[in-house]
C-alpha cells in the first residue's frame, strides 16, 4: 500500500467508524503510549529484561502498526502528505549523511 492510500484509507476508517478525529494534542498523548508499547516488547523480549508472561502475547507487528496508525492520524489532521515528506526527508539525510555512515569506523561490517 502506498502511504497517500494509506492516509485515504484512514481517513475513511476515521469517519466512518472513529466518529472524528481526536485533536492533535490527544492524538500525540496516544502516540507516545503506542510507542511505549514498542518500546516495552523491544526491551523484554530482544533486550535484557524479562519479559513478563502477560507481554508474550503481545506482537510487535501489531503495536508498530498501532503506531503507524496514529502517526498517519497526525498528519492527516494537519495536511501533511507523508509520502513527499519522506521523500523530501531521504533526500534531506542523502545529502547531509552521505559519506558520514559509510566512514564512521563504528558501522564498519564485522
Amino acid at each position: 500500500m502506498k502511504i497517500s492510500t494509506a492516509q485515504k484509507t484512514v481517513d475513511k476508517w476515521i469517519k466512518k467508524y472513529g466518529v472524528r478525529y481526536f485533536n492533535e494534542l490527544t492524538n500525540t498523548a496516544i502516540l507516545m503510549e503506542e510507542v511505549g508499547e514498542v518500546a516495552r516488547i523491544m526491551a523484554r523480549r530482544y533486550g535484557e529484561q524479562s519479559e513478563k508472561e502477560n507481554d508474550k502475547n503481545k506482537k510487535l507487528e501489531d503495536e508498530l502498526a498501532d503506531v503507524l496508525f496514529v502517526i498517519i492520524c497526525l498528519a492527516n489532521q494537519t495536511g501533511i502528505d507523508l509520502e513527499k515528506a519522506l521523500k523530501k526527508n531521504l533526500d534531506k539525510k542523502t545529502k547531509r549523511d552521505y559519506k558520514r555512515h559509510t566512514q564512521n569506523k563504528k558501522l564498519k561490517k564485522v
